[in-house]
């Protein structure tokens, strides 16, 4: 019988010693056995050895990370290699119901895919102070979590790994747009400021105040909504939209299922003399439907005056409509809450961003511009300056130049004139007194009504109830360069 246990106790063994050799993870045999012996006692001898061996093969393969960009938040542990890049200060903190006070030392560590922070808590917190040095390369694991910076690691094992080299890691990284993933921490961006918000204060659960505020950047990969937060909040109010400014030292997170980009108080905003140019792809006006979110780009033809209401909760809100076409066809534009107070008028090109295509007026669709969307006012190839002489767009601006090209054949700036003053500016402009009849699709609504042909624009003085959208035909007579209907039909 002794001798039937010793083969059927090598046979187990053997069988172990199997499950590790094909386990690719940085893991002692004697490890291996523990982990075993523990998982078949804690099931209570509903799994043998050999099953017990494979569960924690599972267990360990699953923990391995290839490197820091892999390490997510929802992992329940996390094991990799990583090189010191800087040791913090530790920290003391009271525990509920404990006579003894924590310690916590925050240390970053990198390897050539990122960069991460490891909390040390207690007795590595005084080892990490006693004994790590900047460099050193550690082998480490613990538990991934959502931090106040991004991904951080709250380290249960760790131990010095001389033998491992980790080539040149960057203890901040610079980054595009597109190459923005969750998690980054440590992010530099260089890009253009396409829109900028307002400073909002909200309270902590401490009872404290908080202050937060957004950009929207843009570079040649795309665009990212930079969240700015208590000290940092003013910098939003500090920048001009069409400056380039560089991100320092920012953290990914996501909203809404977009990546933001945000900055701490750790972080900054600084502008920076650099070319960037950015080429957003927008959808032409004719191909919009219902229900989609898109970027369209094109001249705004007219804009009424802000209007204001009340909401539900006995709050005030704020609206403005404008409308805006591009080569294809035109749309009413709905600027809500902070959009509404964005300096644009006839004649301006912008671009808007993650605007929500909605079912308007008559059947007419309509976009709406709410907190998420970005609204660029683009400088015109045609602007002068105070003394009358041709700027043109500045290098910087190019990409948002070609953005803006509406495709129209005839005079892009005899087409700005016309949308900015509501006046005919074709060649055969009628003169004072003539009798007129003129077609066109309501562009503006109101005092006087602007009605657009496609080509032309013509103010005319009605009392008429005309809608935005509709196709009317004025007939009157020429008075101070508008139309004075006495019909309208």
């Amino acid at each position: 019988m002794l001798m039937r246990g010793l083969l059927m106790h090598e046979h187990r063994m053997s069988d172990i010693e199997g499950v590790y050799e094909d386990l690719e993870a940085d893991v002692s045999l004697e490890e291996f056995r523990e982990a075993v012996e523990e998982k078949v006692e804690q099931m209570g001898g509903l799994a043998d050895e050999e099953t017990a061996a494979m569960l924690i093969a599972h267990e360990v393969g699953e923990s391995e990370v290839g490197g820091i960009a892999d390490i997510e938040p929802g992992m329940e542990e996390a094991k990799f290699v990583a090189k010191v890049t800087s040791i913090g200060e530790v920290r003391t903190f009271e525990r509920d119901g404990e006579d003894e006070d924590g310690r916590v030392v925050n240390v970053e560590v990198a390897d050539e895919t990122g960069a991460v922070r490891a909390a040390f808590w207690d007795e590595h917190a005084e080892a990490a102070i006693s004994e790590l040095e900047e460099g050193q390369v550690l082998r480490i694991k613990g538990r991934p979590k959502e931090g106040f910076s991004g991904v951080e690691i709250s380290v249960d094992q760790v131990e010095p790994d001389p033998d491992t080299e980790i080539g040149e890691v960057q203890v901040t990284d610079t980054h595009t747009v597109e190459a923005l993933s969750l998690g980054l921490s440590n992010v530099n961006l260089v890009g253009l400021v396409l829109d900028t918000g307002s400073v909002r204060t909200f309270d902590r659960d401490d009872g404290s105040e908080g202050r937060v505020s957004n950009l929207t950047l843009g570079d040649s990969t795309g665009r990212v909504r930079v969240t700015l937060w208590d000290e940092q909040a003013d910098l939003a109010t500090e920048i001009d939209p069409n400056t380039t400014v560089e991100v320092i030292d920012g953290y990914v997170k996501e909203r809404d299922g977009s990546l933001e980009l945000h900055v701490g108080n750790r972080g900054t905003v600084e502008e920076v003399d650099e070319d960037v140019e950015y080429v957003p792809e927008s959808t032409p006006i004719e191909d919009l439907e219902i229900g989609q979110t898109v970027d369209i780009a094109g001249v705004v033809r007219s804009a009424d005056p802000k209007r204001t209401f009340d909401r539900d909760d006995g709050s005030e809100g704020q609206v403005r409509n404008v409308r805006v076409q591009d080569a294809t066809d035109d749309i009413r534009v709905a600027l809500w809450g902070e959009k509404a107070d964005i300096d644009i008028g006839p004649g301006d090109e912008v671009a808007l961003g993650d605007v929500e295509i909605q079912d308007g007026w008559q059947d007419d669709l309509e976009a709406s511009a709410g907190w998420q969307s970005t609204i660029t006012v683009l400088e015109s190839e045609s602007a002068t300056t105070d003394e009358g002489e041709s700027t043109g767009s500045s290098d910087q601006n190019a990409g948002l130049s070609a953005f803006s090209d509406t495709g129209e054949t005839g005079d892009e700036t005899e087409l700005e004139d016309t949308a900015a003053t509501g006046d005919a500016s074709d060649a055969d402009e009628p003169t004072e007194g003539d009798e007129l009849e003129f077609t066109g699709v309501v562009v503006q609504a109101g005092t006087p009504v602007v009605l657009d042909d496609g080509e032309t624009t013509m103010s005319v003085d009605t009392d008429a109830d005309v809608g935005l959208g509709e196709e009317v035909t004025a007939r009157g007579v020429v008075r101070d360069g508008r139309l004075e209907a006495n019909d309208v039909f």
